[in-house]
């Protein structure tokens, strides 16, 4: 008989509908209660998923015997005590990232969850991705030479500016995102990031903190890596990424940005500068595959190793991202 694991989801927004919408039905969960501090958020999520209960008080449900996850999807501001909490209650946690705003909250999160008894795993959903994966297949078994140069730009033209600005009173887009691409850059390269530049501006005079950046990393193998991040009223939205080594490129496009056969999945073009010659691969792969994430945190809760992504792994893109942060900030690069 497959187990089931009772999951208590905090955070009924976005991306709490996210982690629900995919989970909520499978044979091994057992939906125990959806929680906002919005009443009416949680109602909604709960009537739509058949979650038997929902509430304003997280409290109430992750100390109940049928409580066994607990998937924290709210501001950022908030990650810190509520995996406390959930630990405290004997709960695993699946929390969103980045896990905290600043360096001494993040640092606090990341200490506490190595020690916590129960296990603590980071959403870094990028790394159950299917594209990716075979991106770092590609670069790790030499499919364009040496790694040399990783270009990303992850634009939102931000017109639900309301939201957008509520997320960027916790933190700016290049720690919000930028976890997520400080991470691939280590992982398809297999190098550690050992400087950090870059420069940033306010490209919206409402914005609560600077809404564009531009960083660049160096690799301890000599890549450079570069990422570029904005959301913006003013902003034309730009979906790129793009691997370059000593003999071609893999660039990868999304479904929902080809400009034809979407239904083949993510596209991957392999260009070979030694012969002149492209590749193309179509990926069937989910850009948010939130249950892939979710059996990542049962196997670690089951003792297996799961894709290999650590706690220090996640640690390591938050305090990337949250340098790329301060070095826009005050416009001096920072070496590690």
């Amino acid at each position: 008989m497959t187990k089931q694991y009772g999951v208590v989801l905090i955070g009924c927004g976005y991306i709490g509908e996210e982690h629900l919408a995919d989970i909520y039905y499978r044979e091994n969960v057992r939906m125990v209660a959806a929680v906002d501090t919005d009443i009416r958020r949680a109602e909604l999520l709960a009537r739509k998923y058949g979650v038997p209960a929902y509430g304003t008080d997280y409290r109430k449900y992750i100390g109940l015997p049928e409580t066994d996850i607990v998937i924290i999807a709210t501001y950022v501001d908030s990650h810190l005590s509520l995996m406390r909490d959930a630990v405290a209650a004997g709960c695993h946690v699946l929390c969103e990232k980045p896990v905290a705003a600043d360096l001494a909250a993040g640092e606090a999160f990341f200490r506490e969850a190595a020690a916590a008894p129960t296990a603590v795993m980071i959403g870094h959903i990028l790394r159950c991705n299917r594209s990716y994966q075979k991106i770092q297949e590609l670069v790790r078994g030499g499919a364009i030479g040496g790694l040399k140069l990783i270009r990303i730009i992850q634009n939102h033209h931000a017109l639900e500016w309301g939201r957008y600005k509520r997320l960027m009173q916790d933190c700016p887009p290049i720690l919000d995102c930028g976890v997520h691409y400080m991470d691939i850059m280590r992982w398809i390269s297999g190098e550690e990031i050992v400087s950090v530049s870059g420069r940033g501006c306010r490209l919206d005079p409402d914005a609560p903190c600077i809404n564009y950046g531009d960083v660049q990393v160096q690799l301890t193998g000599g890549c450079l890596g570069n990422y570029e991040s904005g959301w913006s009223r003013n902003l034309k939205a730009c979906s790129r990424r793009e691997f370059i080594g000593e003999r071609g490129y893999i660039r990868l496009t999304l479904k929902e940005d080809r400009v034809s056969d979407r239904e083949e999945g993510d596209l991957l073009e392999i260009y070979h500068s030694d012969t002149g010659s492209y590749e193309t691969l179509n990926v069937k792969s989910r850009y948010k595959d939130m249950y892939a994430q979710f059996m990542q945190l049962i196997e670690r809760i089951e003792g297996r190793p799961g894709n290999g992504f650590t706690l220090e792994d996640a640690r390591l893109a938050f305090m990337a991202a949250r340098e790329a942060c301060e070095v826009i900030q005050t416009a001096q690069s920072v070496s590690r």
